[in-house]
C-alpha cells in the first residue's frame, strides 16, 4: 500500500534537478505531494521534470539560491500556482574544496553565498507561504562535526546552516513550523563524483564507513521525508547524520 504523508501537500526543494534533491522530490511525490522543483539551469531541470513523470504535480522553476531576485520570482510562482507551501528543503549548495590558504575572495563569496545566504534567504522568503504545522529540513554535511582539510569555507557553511535549523526551530515554535537539518556522509551523487571520479577513489572513500559502502541519494530522501512528515513531530532542532557511522565508528 503507497504510503500517503504528503497527499495535498506542497513542498519545495531547492537544488531539485539531480542528486539528493531529486531523490528527495521523487520520494515526496511517490507519498502524494506536489513538489515544487529548482535548479539553475534550464536543460536540467526540463530533464528533472521529464524522469519526476509527476504531470501537473510538478513544478520546475529556474533559480539560483543565492539571488534574492530570483527567490521573490519562485516564491511569487508557487503561490500562484499551489498557494502555499507544507515542506522546504533548502538542499542547494555547492562543494567546493581547497587548502585555506588558496581560498580566493570570489571562492567565498560564491561557497557562502549558496550555501549559508541561501538558505537563509530561501527559509525567509518562504515564511508567509509556509502553513502553521509545516516542516523545513536543510542540507548540512557531516563536515559539521569532524575536521575535514581542505574544506574549510565549505564546512563552516555547514556548520552554519545547522546552527540556523536550531534557532530557526527556537523563533518558528510558536507556529509549530519544525525545523531540522540532515548531514549526509558520503553519498554517491553527481557531486561526489566531481571528486571521486573512478571507481577506485569511490571505492577507498566507501572504505571508510562502518555500513561498507557509500550512502546514495535515496538514503538521504528517506531521512527528509522522514523529518518532514508527521511521524518526526516531536523532532524539532536536530541534526540526523546520514552517513553510515562515519562520523561515530570506526570500520573493523
Amino acid at each position: 500500500m503507497q504510503n500517503e504523508r504528503f497527499a495535498g501537500k506542497t513542498a519545495l526543494i531547492t537544488g531539485g534537478t539531480s542528486g539528493m534533491g531529486l531523490a528527495t522530490a521523487r520520494r515526496l511525490l511517490d507519498e502524494g505531494a506536489r513538489v515544487v522543483v529548482t535548479g539553475r539551469d534550464q536543460g536540467r531541470l526540463d530533464a528533472a521534470v521529464k524522469d519526476l513523470d509527476g504531470g501537473d504535480r510538478v513544478l520546475a522553476v529556474r533559480a539560483d539560491a543565492a539571488s534574492l531576485a530570483d527567490l521573490d520570482a519562485l516564491m511569487a510562482e508557487i503561490r500562484t500556482r499551489f498557494g502555499r507551501l507544507d515542506v522546504v528543503f533548502a538542499n542547494a549548495g555547492v562543494g567546493a574544496f581547497a587548502s585555506a590558504a588558496d581560498v580566493t575572495e570570489d571562492d567565498f563569496d560564491r561557497i557562502t553565498g549558496v550555501n549559508f545566504k541561501g538558505v537563509f534567504f530561501t527559509v525567509q522568503k518562504a515564511l508567509p507561504l509556509l502553513d502553521d504545522g509545516a516542516a523545513i529540513v536543510i542540507n548540512a554535511s557531516w563536515t559539521l562535526h569532524r575536521g575535514l582539510p581542505v574544506a574549510a569555507v565549505y564546512s563552516a557553511t555547514k556548520a552554519a546552516v545547522h546552527n540556523l535549523a536550531r534557532t530557526l526551530a527556537a523563533e518558528l515554535g510558536p507556529r509549530g513550523i519544525r525545523v531540522n537539518s540532515v548531514s549526509p556522509g558520503f553519498i554517491d551523487t553527481p557531486m561526489f563524483r566531481g571528486a571521486a571520479p573512478t571507481d577506485e577513489e569511490a571505492a577507498a572513500y566507501g572504505a571508510q564507513v562502518v555500513s561498507g559502502r557509500l550512502g546514495t541519494a535515496e538514503d538521504v530522501a528517506a531521512a527528509v521525508a522522514f523529518l518532514a512528515s508527521p511521524d518526526a513531530g516531536y523532532v524539532n532542532g536536530q541534526d540526523l547524520l546520514v552517513d553510515g557511522g562515519l562520523v561515530t565508528a570506526i570500520p573493523a
